[in-house]
């Protein structure tokens, strides 16, 4: 764990690389299908793959790599990777479906009303499809498993 770049904790450094490919593809994504160099898309919420998912899987995995699955590290990392993936899925998933029945409501009151009601729109993109999630969980594993020899050197 010594040889990590990232506070010289390796597991981090696998964390980090999982993040970021989720993130990068993102943005390559966005420049492929819309034709727009969109920085932002690095650090937005949502899409494909989900991040937060690829994040604590490769955690997860990266733990049971160094420390195996029979340990406590790794039940405390596998419960939060479940949280995590969960409310990926779940909960801001449904902030996401609400903001946008907001954001609708607002604009029709503004319509009807001739006063705006929608000054500043809710991000709708919070949360992540199950297929998102999935792809963001397999993507964090292979990343792990790719830098087995980083985690173990």
């Amino acid at each position: 764990m010594e040889n990590g770049i990232i506070f010289h904790n390796s597991i981090l450094d696998v964390v980090f690389v999982a993040w970021f490919l989720a993130q990068f593809y993102k943005v390559v994504r966005s420049l492929v299908t819309e034709k727009k160099f969109i920085l932002k898309r690095f650090v937005e919420t949502g899409g494909m793959p989900s991040s937060h998912s690829s994040t604590v899987s490769a955690l997860t995995t990266a733990v049971g790599i160094v420390y195996g699955t029979a340990t406590p590290f790794f039940a405390i990392s596998a419960v939060f990777a479940i949280i995590v993936m969960h409310d990926a899925a779940g909960i801001r998933r449904a902030a996401g479906k609400q903001a946008g029945v907001l954001n609708r409501l607002a604009s029709s009151l503004s319509n009807i009303f001739d006063k705006r009601f929608d000054e500043e729109e809710l991000k709708e993109y919070l949360g992540h499809s199950p297929v998102e999630v999935m792809v963001g969980c397999i993507l964090g594993i292979v990343v792990a498993f790719a830098m087995k020899f980083h985690l173990m050197g």
